[in-house]
Parts: C-alpha cells; sequence; structure tokens
C-alpha cells in the first residue's frame, strides 16, 4: 500500500510544481502567484521531489510483487 501512496504523492507533487512553474512563468493568468519569480524555483524543486516519490514508491512496488 505504501508504494501506491507514494506514487499517487509523487504525481500530484509533479502536477502542481509544473502549474507552479508555469504560473511563476506568467503563462497561467487570474493568481497572485502570476509573474512571481519565486514560482518558477519552487515549482521545479516540488516537481522533482515528486520524480523521487514516484521513483520511490515504483521501487517499493516492485520489491512486495
Amino acid at each position: 500500500m505504501r508504494g501506491w501512496f507514494l506514487l499517487t504523492l509523487g504525481l500530484l507533487a509533479v502536477v502542481i510544481g509544473a502549474v507552479w512553474t508555469v504560473q511563476g512563468l506568467g503563462y497561467v493568468e487570474g493568481s497572485v502567484m502570476t509573474g512571481e519569480r519565486i514560482w518558477v524555483v519552487v515549482g521545479p524543486v516540488v516537481a522533482l521531489a515528486g520524480v523521487a516519490g514516484i521513483w520511490v514508491g515504483l521501487r517499493n512496488r516492485r520489491r512486495r510483487s
């Protein structure tokens, strides 16, 4: 069960990180985050953490199978 949780959490982090990045770059309008450069840095960091979570989740699923 832990593998599925990490996979789901990792995928969510990748999506959120990508959204934050494009908001920071100004491609998504209508948010206080639009055009703020901090989100151009925070977004990829969150997305990379999500990729790491997906990787760990996949490894945990393979070990238990």
